[in-house]
């Protein structure tokens, strides 16, 4: 049996998603072929790129930055929260409309919970609102978040996303800003949704010295893993949560619904950390 997937999205040369699936694959006797599709990069769009994998023969894809939310309207989604969230990262094609589901939304909530049990996540400076910033912002809802600040270079986009967490949540205490270094005042939590610090841009949403007084940091950024963000947090004796859990998990849970195969989840991590 031959799996047909891809990713499509912007800087994805060192994505290791390809990686993760065909090992996966290999755990059930499934060859996955897995495509890098980089819009732009052959002067094909990201509508065309999409169209030709519903046509193409692929079983699903990963959607990464910057497409996550553009690719709703292309969709099918059931959950209400999901909509409200507005952003997908994984499409699985069938016989209707292709369906889309957010596994950076849950696979944040598994990372934190593997990081920090049940603690609870106080006050939380997010970084970024975008796709991935949506997603991770929905899942601290669901991890009882009461106070969130909101950083984003686009106001308009940062305060969009606090109207759409309170509908669900409406005594959650919102404020947005795009002055990163202010609004970490107090926060208990840092989380970076940017590219910043992603291998071929560099970088850091944040000086070492606006980190001070924090107890943990999540990096949404995975390559390279150790993010001049996550160094300077554990130099602070914040407990830092990376970016390659939340990679891990969405990625096992994508697998779910690409292919409905089980996963010896401890065997697909030693595999991928063997290099």
């Amino acid at each position: 049996m031959t799996l047909r997937l891809g990713l499509i999205g912007g800087n994805i040369g060192a994505s290791q998603a390809p990686r993760l699936h065909r090992l996966a694959g290999q755990q059930s006797g499934i060859d996955v072929r897995y495509d890098l599709l980089t819009p732009g990069a052959t002067g094909v769009d990201f509508t065309r790129i999409f169209a030709g994998c519903v046509r193409g023969g692929y079983r699903g894809v990963n959607i990464t930055y910057p497409y996550k939310e553009r690719v709703m309207g292309l969709l099918h989604t059931d959950a209400a929260t999901l909509r409200t969230m507005g952003a997908v990262n994984t499409v699985v094609f069938g016989a209707d409309r292709p369906r889309g589901f957010n596994t950076d939304h849950s696979g944040f909530i598994a990372t934190y919970r593997g990081a920090r049990g049940d603690l609870a996540p106080g006050p939380v400076l997010l970084i970024g609102a975008g796709g991935v910033g949506r997603a991770v912002a929905f899942g601290l809802l669901s991890l009882g978040v009461s106070d969130l600040r909101l950083v984003d270079r686009d106001p308009v986009k940062a305060a969009a996303l606090a109207r759409d967490l309170r509908s669900l949540a409406p005594d959650l205490r919102t404020t947005v800003s795009q002055d990163g270094t202010d609004a970490a005042v107090g926060a208990r939590g840092l989380i970076n949704c940017t590219p910043l610090g992603m291998t071929g841009i560099g970088g850091t949403p944040l000086s070492r010295a606006a980190m001070t007084g924090a107890e943990w940091a999540f990096d949404a950024v995975y390559t390279p893993e150790d993010t001049a963000f996550l160094t300077d947090a554990r130099a602070l004796g914040l407990q830092a949560i990376s970016g390659w859990e939340l990679f891990f998990h969405q990625g096992v849970q994508a697998w779910a619904h690409f292919s409905g195969t089980p996963l010896d989840e401890d065997r697909l991590r030693a595999d991928l950390r063997a290099g």
